[in-house]
């Protein structure tokens, strides 16, 4: 069998499993399962198989309880955050964040509180890499 090449961003169901997991810190499948928002019906075996994939592009690891599998991210929720954005700024804003952070200040949605929050901290990492 052909392996598949290992992804470095998830797909939206597997995000949104991988998001229950970092919540959790670490579940079997029907703990994932159990979190995902109501109506949100998926059987017990395709949630598995989201698990596996997840384990395959090392996005997870298991171990055997019993019967049971747990699986634990190998990832953080924070470097997968980076990493997202470090795609998205090369893809969508040819590499350049400072495009990437103009689009975002410029939604006209932003409130102005989201906008002092920014500022101050913009303001701080300014402070701290010049003293």
């Amino acid at each position: 069998m052909r392996q598949k090449k290992k992804s470095e961003l998830l797909t939206e169901v597997e995000l949104e499993f991988m998001n229950e997991l970092w919540a959790l810190g670490e579940g079997t499948v029907r703990d994932v399962l159990d979190q995902l928002p109501e109506g949100r019906d998926l059987a017990y075996t395709s949630g598995a198989t989201i698990l596996r994939i997840l384990e395959q592009k090392e996005f997870v690891t298991s171990k055997k309880d019993g019967k049971r599998h747990v699986f634990k991210p190998t990832l953080g929720k924070d470097a997968y955050q980076t990493r997202s954005l470090r795609d998205l700024s090369v893809k969508l804003f040819d590499d350049t964040p400072v495009s990437l952070v103009a689009r975002l200040v410029n939604d006209e949605d932003l409130s102005t509180e989201a906008l002092g929050k920014i500022r101050a901290l913009v303001d701080r990492r300014l402070k701290n890499d010049t003293g």
